[in-house]
């Protein structure tokens, strides 16, 4: 049997868990034998974030009245035998909305007033105002609580169209898109901004996140949706209805926030809902799946997509075969093959890359590690190679070598002293790279796109400057890339200089590859061109659109900055780390050459026990060498989460 989508996300988590007991089994087994270090240990607890902390988005996108929540409550949430989600007629999610779990926080749905809109903070920053959200805590042992507590994001309010127009519902310039006036001249618009339930769901606890979002209205207004939440989502599920096909406003969605290159189209999957509409007692069963298929292909055609990303699907008809447990309605509704190709495509792929970011760090832990041990070991020889050229040597001879110990102790201090002056221009460099990426730095560079989007009326010259801002904000990683090699070229003399003088077995890593970051930037700046373009030229003429479309995308450039800082850090110290073990190795060394010494002039024993501890503390290295190979080899051969699900590639993180 193939897994659904519920199960493979639930084996998923465990296999998370145990990922992460591991780690930490290793950590503790490294501080116990004092081979942890600073650097040691946040590569350890970055990789255990990683695992522990590791989310999924599935982002949910669709003009109103596709099903889109019914489908949500399809997949997700039917073992409460009803529906949580707002989904009957006239009665439909309004605002975006979050569903996840942080088990530091109550179960509560917090609902933004659409207010919030006539103020230019992003929805980033009103996730810290708590006093201005509405909380409603839920029961969560009582689904009615649950699913009326929820029925408050399909809540709207009427307004003047100067009032809607206000909070960006009402165009004059684009009348096709404005609500339609009551007998009284009042639209409707949504009652909240945004939504965000917290609810400990099995599969929210593991690290699901689900985006629902509403109409093209509610996304084309929001650019933090469309330039954050949407394209961070590993999945996109863009829900049409069967019996309409592809729309005009499903196109306009599509085309503008959801269409992306042929060749990183995996991470969308569309879904051809309500096929129930299409079954016809007066057809045979053979036309009713030539009319689907032929709904299916056109739709694929209109959307750019492969045949086989579109799914025909009955939502309604799969949520009512699981609550009633009818096997054959859950097979004619299809839901079981959507369940298949989100289950392999998002746990299959997210899963290859952190098994991927996992085996890569723990195999250079374990090199560092196992480097470290060999210096010990490599001491223990030179210091078993003293002692017995000792043996039936008088006391001057002792203390001549004593003092020549001391003597290298002093040549080893002096030189150490250098190497402090070395990495005292190499932290310089790094802060000079990560000043440049700083969000004071981001800040700057955005200036001149964010005078000229306030600039009353149309905005001439936009695109122009966007793309000028985007070169410019590519310079620093370029500039990052450069100082990398740059660094690692002068701690290569460095060690190479210390591993001639001092035998160390010094090896400085390749420098930190950035050209992913860059990547990102050309991904950002082509994605949200559309902005920019004829088509937006009337909300760019809005100040409140074009500042939450500055700080919108403020905000996830700053994401991918932080994120090229933490990758600096985190390679150089990675390239320290081993130069830190060693002198650190190294004064050990001489400590315990010298005390071992000491024991030997005053008793006469005491050459021959030494000999007998260094012996037993190689035999020690030994053992540790194979325990580290042995707790690093389950991390890196831990057992993938098997699947029975055909092969439906859908989604890349």
């Amino acid at each position: 049997m193939a897994l659904s989508f519920n199960e493979q996300f639930d084996q998923h988590g465990v296999w998370r868990r145990d990922f992460a007991q591991q780690l930490r089994r290793l950590a503790e087994w490294m501080s116990q034998h004092e081979l942890m270090d600073a650097a040691a240990h946040k590569r350890l607890q970055r990789l255990e974030e990683q695992v522990r902390g590791d989310k999924v988005m599935v982002a949910f996108v669709a003009e109103f009245s596709r099903g889109k929540s019914e489908l949500i409550n399809a997949i997700f949430f039917a073992d409460y035998g009803r529906r949580l989600m707002p989904a009957s007629a006239g009665r439909t999610t309004m605002c975006p909305t979050e569903l996840g779990y942080d088990a530091n926080t109550a179960p509560s749905l917090r609902l933004l007033p659409i207010e919030t809109r006539l103020q230019v903070h992003s929805l980033g920053e009103w996730r810290a105002k708590t006093d201005r959200w509405l909380e409603i805590p839920l029961d969560v042992g009582n689904a009615d609580q649950i699913a009326k507590a929820l029925e408050k994001v399909a809540e709207v309010r009427k307004l003047s169209p100067d009032d809607a127009r206000a909070l960006g519902f009402w165009h004059d310039e684009l009348p096709e898109e404005n609500p339609v006036p009551d007998a009284q001249g009042q639209v409707e618009v949504p009652m909240w901004r945004h939504a965000i339930i917290n609810i400990p769901h099995p599969l929210l606890e593991q690290g699901l996140v689900i985006l629902d979002t509403p109409g093209l209205n509610a996304v084309g207004v929001e650019p933090e949706l469309t330039v954050n939440l949407i394209p961070q989502a590993h999945a996109v599920v863009f829900i049409l209805s069967a019996d309409a096909g592809v729309t005009r406003s499903d196109l306009s969605i599509w085309r503008a926030h959801l269409a992306l290159p042929a060749d990183n189209m995996d991470a969308r999957l569309v879904v051809l809902n309500k096929i129930d509409t299409l079954w016809d007692r007066l057809s045979s069963a053979a036309q009713v799946q030539a009319q689907m298929e032929r709904q299916c292909r056109v739709s694929a055609e209109m959307l750019g997509v492969p045949p086989d990303k579109v799914l025909p699907v009955s939502a309604q008809k799969g949520l009512l075969a699981k609550i009633m447990a009818d096997d054959g309605l859950l097979e004619a509704s299809r839901l079981p093959m959507l369940e298949e190709a989100l289950a392999k495509g998002i746990m299959g792929r997210r899963q290859s890359i952190l098994r991927a970011v996992v085996a890569t760090g723990v195999a250079d832990l374990r090199s560092e590690t196992s480097r470290g041990i060999n210096i010990r070991r490599r001491d223990l020889d030179d210091q078993m190679a003293e002692l017995r050229n000792l043996r039936g040597k008088n006391a001057s001879v002792i203390e001549s070598m004593r003092q020549r110990v001391e003597r290298e102790q002093r040549e080893f201090n002096l030189s150490v002293t250098r190497v402090q002056a070395v990495r005292a221009v190499h932290r310089k460099l790094l802060q000079d790279v990560q000043g440049q990426l700083s969000a004071q730095a981001l800040q700057a560079e955005l200036a001149e796109l964010a005078q000229t989007l306030q600039q009353k009326g149309i905005k001439l010259g936009v695109k122009k400057i966007y793309v000028q801002t985007f070169d410019r904000l590519r310079a620093p990683l370029n500039k990052a890339q450069s100082a990398g090699a740059e660094i690692q070229a002068m701690l290569g003399g460095t060690f190479k200089q210390l591993n001639a003088e001092f035998g160390f077995s010094l090896r400085v890593p390749p420098p930190p590859q950035l050209g992913h970051f860059v990547h990102d930037l050309t991904q950002i700046e082509q994605s949200h061109l559309q902005y920019l373009g004829v088509g937006n030229a009337l909300k760019l003429a809005q100040p409140e659109f074009s500042e939450r479309l500055v700080r919108a995308l403020a905000t996830r450039l700053h994401a991918v900055y932080e994120a090229a800082v933490n990758d600096l850090d985190l390679w150089s110290k990675s390239a320290t780390v081993q130069l830190n073990a060693q002198l650190r190795e190294r004064r050990r060394s001489f400590t315990r050459r010298i005390e071992g010494l000491d024991r030997i002039q005053q008793a006469a024993s005491g050459l021959g026990e030494r000999i007998a501890e260094i012996e037993a503390g190689e035999k020690d290295l030994l053992g540790l060498e194979h325990e580290l190979q042995e707790l690093t080899d389950k991390l890196i051969a831990l057992p993938e989460v098997e699947s029975a699900a055909p092969d439906v590639c859908l989604v890349s993180a």
